[in-house]
């Protein structure tokens, strides 16, 4: 099974921590529901998933999702340099 595949059948467990919501927040310039948002980035077609170590990396938009792949933990995200 490819990442991706991994990662969206599991999409229900995705989640942060209260600290993970305030580094993703001002990583990325948002505001709202920080997971929602993560979550609709990993489900965009265009969205590149790999799994490097215990790590998906999901490279959209301009940004870096960084998601634990055995707890589905949003650990942080941030802007492409």
């Amino acid at each position: 099974m490819h990442d991706k595949d991994t990662l969206i059948e599991n999409i229900d467990k995705v989640h942060t921590t209260e600290m993970g919501i305030g580094r993703i927040s001002k990583n990325l310039g948002i505001s709202g529901d920080v997971v929602e948002i993560c979550k609709e980035k990993i489900l965009k077609k265009e969205s590149l998933v790999e799994r490097k170590g215990k790590n998906y990396y999901v490279d959209i938009d301009d940004c870096i999702i960084t998601v634990n792949a055995s707890s589905f933990t949003i650990i942080t995200a941030h802007k492409k340099d």
